[in-house]
Parts: C-alpha cells; sequence; structure tokens
C-alpha cells in the first residue's frame, strides 16, 4: 500500500470535523429556536473546531523567554487588508481580561461571529496567501485548498443570530479539547430527516430575507448621500447669489463714479486739444526749416559722390596697368626659371645663357624702379582717398545725428497722436459734430508726416548708397595693400634669384679650371695608349695578386683592370681619379698608361 502523507491526512481529518461541527451547530441552532449563548456547548466545539484548523502549520516564531506558535498574528492582519474588521481588532485590544495573544484570538472569532463576517474575513487572509507564508508552512490547512472548503463553509454561519458575552469570559486559560461524542448519529437523528428538510426550508426564507435587508440598506444609504450633496449645492446656491447680490451693487456705484469722470475727463481733453494745436504749428515751422537744411546737405553730398567716382575711376585705370606690369614680371620670373633649369642640364651653353641672364636682370632693375615709382604715386592716391574717407564719414556721422533728432520729434509727435486718437475713440461718441473740424486739420498734418517720412526714406536709401560705395573704396584699397604686399614678395624672390646665379656663376668658373685640367690629361693619356697599342690583356685567374703592392685581391681590395695595357691593379694602389664630365663620379686611371680601370671581381670572391 502506498503511504500517504500525514499533513493531507491531518488536513482532510481538520475538514470532516469543521464540516461536521458546522452542520451541528446550525441544525441544533434551527431546532433550539433563539439566539445562541456562549454557553451552548455546539457553539463551544465549533470554536474548538476553528481553532484547531487555524493552529495547523503554524510557523514556530521566537520571542524573548521562549517560542510561541499562536493565531493572533495572521488575525491582525486582517485589520489591514478588510477596513471594516478595524473595529473587532481595537475592541480586542482594549478588552481589560485579555493578557494572552491566543485569548484575543478567541475574542475576535466570537466578535467576528456575531457580525457575522467570518467568512469574509478569513476569505481576504486565504487570497493573500505571500502574506499567510509569513506565519504557516507551505503544507498548512490554510494554504491549501481545504481551507477555501472552510470559508465556504462558514458562510452558513451567517443563518445563526449569536449573542455572546466577551468581556467577563476566562478566554486565556480556557482548554480547546474536541468532544467526539456530540458527533456520533443516534436513532433520534435517523427518524428526523423530515424535519431537516423543514428547517432547511427556514433557513433558505430567512437568508433571502437578511438580502433583501442588505439590498434595501445600500439604498438608503445611497439616498442619504444624494440628499447631503443636493442640500450642499443648495447652500452654495444661495451664498452665490447673496456675492451677486452685493457685486450689481458695488457695479452701479462703479457707474456712477465713471460717469462723473467721463465729464471731467471731456472737459480736460478741450483744453489739451487747444494746447496742442498751438504746439503742432510750431513744430510744422520747424519741420520746414530743418528740411531746408538738410536739402543743402544732400546736394553737397552728391558733388562728393561724383568726385569720388571720378577719383575710382582713375585708381581702376592704374590698377589695370598694375595688373600688366605683375603679368609682366611673372612671365620675366618664368623664363629665369628655365633658363636655370637648362644652365644645369647643359655645361656647354653656360657662358651664353650667362650674358642673357645679366641682360634679363638689367631689364629687371629699370622694371623694379618704374614700378618703385609708380608705388609711391599709389601711396599718395591712398593717402588722399583715406582724407576724403574721413571726411566722409564725418558728414555722414552729422546726418545720423540730424536724422535721430528729427525721427524723436517725430515719434513724439506720433505717440500724442496715438494718445489722443484713444482718447478720442473712448470718449468721442458725444462730441463727433463738435469734432469734425479737428478731425480734418489732424488728417492735414498726417499727410504731412507721410510726406516726410517719404522724404526721409529716400535720404536713408541714398546714405546707403554712400556706405556702399565707401565699403567699395575699401576694398579697392584692401587690394593695393595686397599688390604692395605681393610686389615685395617678388622683389625678395629677385633678390634669391640673383645670389643664386652668383653662385652657379662661381661653380661654373671652377668646372671651367677643373675641365682644362682634364682635357691635358686626356691628351697625355692619348699619347699613352698609341705607344701602349699591341699589349695582351692578363686573366683574371691568373691576376691573384695586385702588380703595385703584390697583396692578394679580397672583398676589401678590388680589382681594377687596365683597358689599355692590361695591367690589374688593387682599389688602394689605383688613387690617381680624373674627373669626366659625362660622369657625376671622378674615374680611376692606371698608373703606367693614364687609361680607365674597369673594376672587376677576383676569381676567389663571389
Amino acid at each position: 500500500l502506498a503511504v500517504k502523507d500525514p499533513t493531507a491526512v491531518e488536513r482532510a481529518n481538520l475538514l470532516n470535523m469543521a464540516k461536521l461541527s458546522i452542520k451541528g451547530l446550525i441544525e441544533s441552532a434551527l431546532s433550539f429556536g433563539r439566539t445562541l449563548d456562549s454557553d451552548y456547548p455546539p457553539l463551544q466545539q465549533f470554536f474548538v473546531v476553528m481553532e484547531h484548523c487555524l493552529k495547523h502549520g503554524l510557523k514556530v516564531r521566537k520571542s524573548f523567554l521562549s517560542y510561541n506558535k499562536t493565531i493572533w498574528g495572521p488575525l491582525e492582519l486582517v485589520e489591514k487588508l478588510y477596513p471594516e474588521a478595524e473595529e473587532i481588532a481595537a475592541s480586542v485590544r482594549d478588552l481589560p481580561g485579555l493578557k494572552t495573544p491566543l485569548g484575543r484570538a478567541r475574542a475576535w472569532l466570537r466578535l467576528a461571529l456575531m457580525q457575522k463576517k467570518m467568512a469574509d474575513y478569513l476569505r481576504c487572509l486565504i487570497i493573500q496567501r505571500d502574506l499567510l507564508s509569513e506565519f504557516y508552512e507551505y503544507h498548512a490547512l490554510m494554504m491549501e485548498e481545504e481551507g477555501a472548503v472552510i470559508v465556504g463553509l462558514l458562510v452558513g454561519l451567517n443563518v445563526i443570530d449569536a449573542n455572546l458575552c466577551v468581556k467577563g469570559e476566562d478566554l486565556d486559560s480556557q482548554v480547546g479539547v474536541i468532544d467526539f461524542s456530540v458527533y456520533l448519529k443516534s436513532d433520534d437523528d435517523i427518524g428526523g430527516k423530515e424535519r431537516n428538510v423543514q428547517i432547511a426550508a427556514i433557513l433558505d426564507q430567512k437568508n433571502y430575507v437578511e438580502e433583501l435587508n442588505r439590498q434595501l440598506n445600500s439604498t438608503v444609504s445611497s439616498l442619504h448621500a444624494r440628499v447631503d450633496s443636493l442640500e450642499k449645492s443648495n447652500t452654495k446656491l444661495i451664498e452665490e447669489l447673496a456675492i451677486a447680490k452685493n457685486n450689481i451693487i458695488k457695479l452701479q456705484e462703479e457707474n456712477h463714479q465713471l460717469r462723473s469722470e467721463n465729464t471731467l475727463i471731456l472737459m480736460k481733453t478741450q483744453h489739451h486739444l487747444e494746447a496742442t494745436k498751438v504746439d503742432v504749428e510750431a513744430e510744422l515751422q520747424t519741420y520746414k526749416h530743418s528740411r531746408q537744411g538738410l536739402d543743402e546737405m544732400y546736394n553737397e553730398a552728391r558733388r562728393q559722390l561724383r568726385e569720388e567716382a571720378q577719383l575710382r575711376q582713375d585708381m581702376e585705370n592704374e590698377l589695370v596697368v598694375q595688373v600688366s606690369m605683375k603679368h609682366e614680371i611673372e612671365l620675366a620670373m618664368k623664363l629665369l626659371e628655365k633658363d636655370i633649369h637648362e644652365k644645369q642640364d647643359t655645361l656647354i651653353g653656360l657662358r651664353q645663357q650667362l650674358d642673357e641672364v645679366k641682360a634679363i636682370n638689367v631689364e629687371m632693375y629699370q622694371k623694379l624702379q618704374v614700378s618703385e615709382d609708380a608705388m609711391k604715386e599709389k601711396n599718395e592716391i591712398i593717402s588722399r582717398l583715406e582724407d576724403k574717407t574721413n571726411q566722409i564719414n564725418a558728414t555722414m556721422k552729422q546726418l545720423e545725428q540730424r536724422l535721430q533728432q528729427a525721427e524723436k520729434a517725430q515719434m513724439e509727435a506720433e505717440a500724442e497722436d496715438e494718445k489722443l486718437k484713444q482718447e478720442y475713440v473712448n470718449k468721442s461718441e458725444s462730441l463727433q459734430n463738435e469734432f469734425s473740424q479737428k478731425e480734418k486739420q489732424l488728417l492735414q498734418l498726417e499727410t504731412d508726416l507721410k510726406i516726410e517720412k517719404e522724404w526721409r526714406q529716400t535720404l536713408e536709401d541714398d546714405l546707403q548708397k554712400e556706405k556702399e560705395t565707401v565699403s567699395h573704396l575699401r576694398t579697392e584699397t584692401q587690394e593695393i595693400v595686397n599688390l604692395k604686399k605681393e610686389f615685395l614678395k617678388l622683389q625678395e624672390k629677385n633678390k634669391q634669384l640673383k645670389s643664386i646665379c652668383e653662385d652657379q656663376e662661381a661653380a661654373l668658373q671652377e668646372l671651367a679650371s677643373k675641365l682644362s685640367e682634364s682635357k691635358l690629361k686626356i691628351e697625355d693619356i692619348k699619347e699613352a695608349n698609341k705607344a701602349l697599342q699591341g699589349q695582351v690583356w692578363l686573366k683574371d685567374k691568373e691576376a691573384t695578386h695586385c702588380k703595385l703592392c703584390e697583396k692578394e685581391f679580397s672583398l676589401s681590395k678590388r680589382k681594377h683592370h687596365c683597358r689599355n695595357c692590361g695591367e690589374i691593379f688593387c682599389n688602394a694602389c689605383s688613387d690617381n681619379e680624373l674627373p669626366l664630365p659625362s660622369s657625376p663620379k671622378p674615374v680611376r686611371v692606371c698608373d703606367s698608361c693614364h687609361a680607365i680601370l674597369i673594376q672587376r671581381c677576383s676569381s676567389n670572391v663571389p
């Protein structure tokens, strides 16, 4: 036979005991026919069975003196999960006779039964298994499906009405022992099936009546809430009505004050219009005088612009001449570079090219003198232009100051006009017929102001054009300065080329002296070759030692063979060297016949 889990057996036994106790309690209560007291035996047995069910699988919790296993800890959690359980927990804590946590748990169970909410409270606990795991083992009855079944059975206890006195009982020292004799069947119980059917029908009716009472209580509470909200809204409307009446009275008073102020403002505006009319006439006269002065300044500025345009044309012509000179100088420099390269390539025509370079240098010197004279003239022209630009800037500043003064006066007049217009718009409904003539005068003044604005815009455009011409002249002066810098660079390059030409002339003189010496040596070699014709060339295998020093040939001592006489020398003995124009390095020469030596590998050296 398979061995059963002892914890599962315990859970099954407790579940069966709970079923029996709940069933017996309901049947005995219905047969008893009135409210139950704390001395009722089936009720006492029910509480004992519930204690055993709640204690199953409890974890041992350490304290200062000993280890405790109490069911008050998980029951105390119901207060946090179900807000309606706060009253039970508070009343249990306030009971004077309870000293132990077990006594508080027993009192809590009794109060929950009287409230008919024991099933709801325990259902909240079973749902939160994460919190129950702190108090119960994983195999406990409250952590398994049996706990949910017991909670479902407890719903049937809502039929019972209990009236228990918790305050005077000694709940701390009670002994929880299950009396199994109560649940054994007898002959009387077998004959009472018909009575049980009647009891079940009565219980169903009682449950139906209780549910109706609950629904009626909920509707009454919602109606009370609506009545409270309507009363609050009614009071708010009454207060708002009173505030609105007060505001209407205040607005009427303000209306009377504003009307009185309006009459005073109309009187003030009449006096102010008369004063402003006199001021506007005086300002028109001043504008006319200032306009004549600005016309004269404008004519002077036009004359200066014409003169500056002529100067600009002259400068452009001079710039064209300078550019052409610059191109000629660049071409001359390119020709010089080509001549220098040709001199390095061919040594035969160096003297003729040197003469040409000297002639070109003389021409360049003359051109440099001419360009220096032109630069001096240009510097003088630039200084004149700078003086003129300074004068133009001074006149521009004066014109700008005068324009700023005119703009300020115009802005003040416009601001006063805008203020007057706003006052007219707000308060001239009753005075339109009287101020029609004055509005015509204002329109005339506005036309005059528009004309002056257009004239001012034309002046500003002319000033912008003058500024553009000045900026263009500044750019031209900068280009002239850049040309100066390029000319100085060309002078430096010319000096460098002169120094290179002088060095090349010195090198050519040295080469000419060496060539004369080499020609003499070549003539001597030719004579020696004529005398030594007909001699036999010695073989490389036979020649193992140098003819002069009689040392053996090796890597350091290479063989040098004479083309003419056939003698073989080492590189230490053949020290005679001759420079040739066709080779960059000097050539080794034979000591006997002065012929060119050929370097060969010895027979014993790879």
